[in-house]
């Protein structure tokens, strides 16, 4: 069975704040941002603005694209690293949808989240257990920023993107690779951290909270432009294309940086690489459906096109699919 990406969506939160903005809380300037990442501005939910809720405005504008009702949808799964409900929030999802045949649960994968989660889905389909599959990657990564961290404040940003996946008799997804690495989890976390709390006696359990986002970027950034190449490369030659026919390089919008380096390690030329980072900053797993809706809906991406998509993040992860828009 045969997969085919037919429709697309995003949502942002109105709330934009710029690196000029950003330097009233901690010590930085827009020429201190945007030469070492490329970032201009960011949007931020507010405190009334949920995972859930930006997702669900994605996934309408990419059912209403896709030309599917939500009843249509067989799955739904949701890439996210900050939902809602540590328990879920692609449950959520499917009810304000009114997608009551679908089945809904996260995935978290970090940045990698998107890519992590297009493939997931597609052995569904591929399997035939599935015929209508909604992903989206949300996150709300302005919830665990340290704000006085001027090291990781600068680069996050809110919101979502969805694309809707069918089963189709002409194959569109041609390959794909994706890694992890444990060992390097410590470059970039967001992790728990327990706090003792004695219950009775001789009975001690854990409390406590997750902490800001910390990262060690000259790590990350070394750890992207090594591997990222090579996953590519990898997914590439899976598909049994050549560089030459890829239309566009669709990478994790984190650093514009990391994204030139990629594109010339490939020998991509900058007109084919996709980037909108500059008005959004990194939206983690959301980054990737984000970038491509925009670049959809500007007519930039035409059916047909194929587009080699990169995720890296947290975990360590990374992968890389090759896939053509459209049935």
């Amino acid at each position: 069975m045969g997969i085919a990406l037919t429709g697309s969506g995003s949502c942002t939160p109105q709330v934009s704040l710029d690196n000029h903005g950003l330097s009233q809380i901690v010590e930085t300037s827009d020429e201190w941002i945007s030469s070492r990442t490329g970032i201009r501005q960011r949007r931020l939910a507010d405190a009334e603005t949920s995972v859930c809720a930006i997702a669900v405005a994605a996934s309408k504008q990419a059912l209403e694209m896709a030309q599917i009702a939500p009843t249509d949808i067989d799955l739904i799964i949701l890439a996210t690293s900050s939902a809602d409900d540590l328990f879920g929030t692609a449950s959520q999802i499917q009810v304000q949808l009114g997608a009551t045949k679908a089945v809904a649960f996260d995935l978290t994968a970090a940045c990698s989240g998107f890519v992590f989660g297009l493939v997931t889905a597609a052995q569904f389909i591929r399997t035939g257990a599935y015929q209508n599959v909604l992903l989206i990657g949300a996150d709300i990564l302005s919830r665990w920023v340290n704000w006085s961290d001027r090291g990781t404040c600068v680069l996050f940003g809110d919101g979502a993107g969805a694309v809707v996946m069918q089963a189709n008799d002409r194959d569109r997804l041609l390959g794909f690779e994706i890694r992890s690495d444990g060992t390097q989890n410590a470059c970039l976390n967001l992790a728990y951290r327990p706090q003792p709390k004695e219950l009775v006696p001789g009975v001690t359990i854990a409390q406590g909270a997750y902490q800001p986002i910390t990262m060690n970027g000259q790590e990350v950034y070394r750890f992207a432009v090594k591997k990222v190449p090579e996953v590519i490369e990898k997914a590439i030659f899976r598909s049994n294309i050549s560089v030459e026919e890829i239309d566009w390089l669709l990478l994790h919008q984190a650093n514009q940086r990391i994204l030139d380096a990629v594109a010339q390690r490939l020998k991509i030329p900058p007109e084919k690489v996709i980037s909108n980072l500059a008005n959004y900053g990194n939206t983690s797993a959301a980054s990737i459906p984000l970038a491509l809706d925009e670049a959809l809906r500007q007519g930039k991406i035409k059916p047909g096109d194929t587009i080699a998509a990169a995720g890296f993040g947290a975990g360590l992860t990374w992968g890389a699919t090759i896939f053509q828009w459209g049935r």
